[in-house]
């Protein structure tokens, strides 16, 4: 009786690490579909170029899910379906670059990375809880901490490898929408270079390939 028993403990135990594993490794990588995205706003663009401001300091407020939809499309979102392309200009087309979220207080996201996904307007989970404060710590900047969001954008250097230049060029495109988009929705960022990038993409895992360009930390002002 006693072998039975331990027989059926064994199974259970390997039934259920299994079946961790496996919604552990379904999770990342799994996509969440975004708000669409407006067209329209009460901001013209003349007004926001000229209140466009670099802000560090934001309120303890969450952002919702419509901010954080209209700011990554304004980054990098997709605005011709048929030829991919986005809000940024990019040499050639090509799109050099991947915008990272790292979420700390969005409400009705959890806590933790996500890689935007521009074709079909989502996120996709890289990894949960606080990989923000990982970020802070290698990036050492305070606004990185206190933002309930930072966009982190990097570059893919194998894929710009003909001229490196066209990734830092179209990261200065990206993070220009981003402050004007901002200032329509009452948000404040800056752009941060002034890190170890090598660093920086160790400390959140990012791909080999990838180089940190820009940190930009986002919230309301």
């Amino acid at each position: 009786m006693k072998t039975i028993v331990y027989l059926m403990a064994a199974v259970c135990f390997l039934f259920m690490s299994v079946s961790a594993g496996y919604s552990q490794s379904a999770a990342s990588g799994a996509l969440i579909k975004l708000p669409e995205p407006k067209y329209d706003g009460n901001v013209s663009v003349e007004k926001a170029l000229k209140e466009r401001r670099s802000v560090r300091v934001y309120k303890d407020s969450p952002l919702t899910m419509a901010e954080v939809s209209q700011i990554l499309f304004a980054a990098q979102g997709v605005t011709e379906p048929g030829r991919g392309l986005r809000t940024a200009p990019s040499a050639r087309a090509q799109y050099f670059l991947t915008v990272y979220l790292f979420a700390g207080n969005v409400t009705g996201l959890k806590a933790g990375m996500y890689r935007y996904v521009p074709a079909g307007h989502a996120l996709a989970v890289v990894a949960e809880g606080d990989i923000k404060g990982k970020l802070y710590k290698a990036a050492g900047q305070s606004p990185i901490q206190k933002a309930p969001a930072v966009l982190l954008i990097a570059g893919a250097e194998d894929k710009a490898a003909a001229n490196t230049n066209w990734m830092y060029f179209e990261a200065g495109h990206a993070a220009q929408n981003v402050y004007l988009q901002g200032v329509s929705l009452g948000l404040g960022t800056v752009v941060m270079a002034g890190f170890d990038a090598e660093a920086v993409g160790k400390a959140v895992s990012m791909p080999a390939n990838e180089k940190t360009l820009y940190i930009m930390p986002v919230g309301k002002k």
